[in-house]
């Protein structure tokens, strides 16, 4: 699953891709001379999860994913005081230390951008069916339902 789409509003880039995510795209998307504060989050696969040691996870993406992220950013663009709105979310196979999931607003001032982009990945993790499948150390795996992850 691999999808994108960018606009020309608030909302400037969304998407769900099996390609390893880029920063610098992200922030690109977002970059306005009105703003006078970006604002970024990135979501890194760590190396443990409750008190087990990971060696690595899948990111699985239900065909309407990329639909509810885009209102998810659509929402978040309209609720707050914002420039622009980007958010991007990795499916697939990722190792230690990947990046699966970027989060980005402009906005004129950083108190609007920080608390923008806080309800985008926090809506994003709540709403958006993307599934994480970790792989432990000792074998074993775990489904994380969306909200979890």
């Amino acid at each position: 699953m691999t999808s994108l789409s960018t606009n020309t509003g608030a909302v400037r880039l969304v998407g769900v891709r099996e390609d390893a995510l880029d920063l610098a795209e992200v922030t690109a998307a977002v970059a306005d001379r009105s703003a006078g504060g970006v604002d970024v989050f990135l979501g890194v696969v760590r190396d443990h999860d409750s008190g087990q040691p990971v060696t690595g996870l899948e990111y699985v993406g239900h065909p309407t994913a990329l639909a509810r992220l885009e209102e998810v950013a659509a929402e978040v663009a309209a609720e707050f005081d914002v420039v622009a709105v980007a958010a991007v979310h990795r499916v697939g196979h990722l190792e230690i230390g990947d990046t699966a999931v970027i989060c980005a607003v402009s906005a004129r001032h950083r108190p609007e951008a920080f608390e923008a982009t806080r309800a985008l990945i926090d809506r994003l993790k709540e709403r958006v069916p993307i599934w994480k499948h970790q792989h432990y150390a000792d074998g074993s795996e775990d489904w994380v339902e969306p909200g979890h992850c």
